[in-house]
């Protein structure tokens, strides 16, 4: 039986998760991230609801309705309403815990709430509010800067992982140490002297749990600090995975856009910067420059995870010209002997394992590349009049294609003598391209949904189909392959 395509995003196209992070238990492989409206103003404004799948099927993730609501946390209130970036181990005593910060309106008040703490018997049920991460003496840790806490069972050893960094070009210095510690106070709820000391507030941190999965062993160490993490410092998305002997810290470096990851054979120390694993604009992929993104860029946070004995990167797009929005992708990738990691580019095939075939229906909203040549990086905000991937009421769809924007899919096996329809709206024309070679155009002059087809009479097994608006504007809502049956 052929497997049922899927494609990125990896879960079903209405919902918004955010800042992933893959774990697999037992036979099924689960996904923990926030939680976005499609469409929001805001961060992470809905509660947790988790997501899972087979591990011999990927292509059918299914939930089980709300699993956690910030409501049931007693620190809940106007700037600790919103659930952030959370994740989840499988305890020493079997039951699961799930860690995570409160946050209000566009992250107001994020970074001044301890690490909060809750717990269930299975990795997608029904968790309930167990505390937070403490000092021995009982009361709330607060030293480092508390956001986006990452765990991981190492043998028994509870390890938490969590902090932020400086803004992109704000990190202190002697020269500007004054004036920015002003800033951060303001921004962090810290003393300004604070940013001031070695090592303060700010950055990567590596903890111990004690078996009430609450109390720190001993206070936390920061990591990830050194020289050779400049051009890709550390800002926030802390993820750990135990490859072997080696530990591999995934993080979201100050460019916003790029996970990034660092090894060392300890799990406190020596990290060393060993590159990018993906940007969701494809920046620094054979070495495209950050003004020549393929996507409006903005966070990203995720994680690794072997699944049926291939390693996976997941990670989350922007739609809605907001970074208010987000969804789930992944992509496979290869982990060399010597352990280091090439960056992947976004594709629409995500966890299928190969090209989509090209045959039937596809949104069009799985495209992996959406620009007007000078998409900008939008962290933290909404942008208008930028094409998008968007929606209305149930249909989602690549909006705003206004002349000279390009929509990419990587890749399609496509056979030769395959019609292809496009249903779009809008006046204007589409050419289309397959793997640079054009294939002709399509004109469209309805301001409801209409199709219009061409022949590919040259097909490729491995195709980029690249349509590029040449005239008007128009919403692109699907694509449809009708291969020539041989009789």
């Amino acid at each position: 039986m052929a497997m049922k395509p899927t494609w990125n995003p990896i879960l079903p196209i209405s919902v918004c998760m955010a800042d992933g992070e893959p774990h697999a238990f037992g036979e099924r492989v689960y996904l923990f991230g926030s939680h976005d409206t499609p469409g929001g103003e805001s961060f992470c404004l809905e509660d947790y609801e988790f997501f899972s799948a087979p591990l011999d099927d990927l292509a059918h993730w299914t939930s089980r309705g709300t699993n956690y609501s910030a409501k049931q946390d007693p620190l809940y209130g106007e700037n600790a309403c919103y659930l952030y970036a959370p994740d989840v181990v499988r305890g020493n005593d079997g039951r699961y815990y799930l860690y995570y910060c409160l946050a209000g309106w566009k992250g107001k008040g994020g970074y001044s709430h301890p690490i909060s703490v809750a717990v269930c018997d299975s990795p997608d049920g029904k968790y309930e509010y167990y505390g937070v991460v403490q000092n021995p003496d009982g009361t709330p840790y607060q030293g480092f800067i508390c956001f986006d806490p990452a765990v991981i069972n190492d043998n028994g050893v509870i390890r938490l992982y969590f902090g932020t960094g400086p803004f992109r070009g704000m990190a202190v210095k002697p020269w500007n140490a004054f004036v920015l510690g002003q800033v951060y106070s303001g921004v962090f709820g810290k003393p300004a002297k604070a940013f001031l000391q070695k090592p303060g507030p700010l950055g990567a941190n590596a903890a111990v749990l004690c078996d009430d999965m609450l109390t720190l062993k001993e206070p936390p160490k920061r990591i990830a600090d050194t020289p050779d993490f400049k051009d890709h410092a550390f800002f926030e998305g802390s993820s750990i995975r135990k490859i072997g002997q080696t530990y591999y810290f995934v993080y979201s470096s100050q460019k916003n856009h790029e996970l990034c990851y660092a090894t060392s054979p300890y799990p406190d120390r020596e990290f060393r910067f060993r590159g990018t694993l993906v940007s969701n604009g494809d920046v620094g992929y054979d070495g495209r420059r950050e003004r020549e993104r393929c996507n409006a860029t903005g966070t990203t946070h995720g994680g690794i995870e072997q699944i049926g004995g291939k390693w996976y990167v997941f990670y989350h797009r922007l739609t809605h010209g907001s970074d208010y929005s987000r969804q789930m992708c992944a992509e496979p990738l290869t982990i060399q002997p010597g352990g280091s990691i090439a960056q992947v580019e976004m594709t629409s095939c995500g966890l299928y394992g190969g090209d989509l075939p090209g045959t039937g229906e596809y949104p069009a909203a799985i495209c992996c590349n959406l620009t007007n040549g000078k998409m900008p990086h939008i962290a933290n905000q909404i942008r208008k009049n930028l094409p998008a991937i968007t929606h209305s009421d149930m249909e989602w769809y690549v909006g705003n294609a206004a002349k000279g924007t390009q929509i990419g899919y990587k890749y399609f096996s496509i056979q030769d003598n395959t019609a292809l329809r496009v249903t779009a709206r809008g006046k204007g024309r589409i050419h289309i391209k397959i793997n640079d070679r054009s294939v002709g155009s399509l004109p469209f002059y309805s301001e409801k949904w209409a199709a219009a087809s061409l022949m590919i009479p040259q097909g490729d097994p491995h195709a980029t189909l690249l349509l590029t608006v040449t005239e008007g504007g128009l919403d692109i809502l699907s694509l449809h392959f009708s291969p020539e049956v041989n009789e």
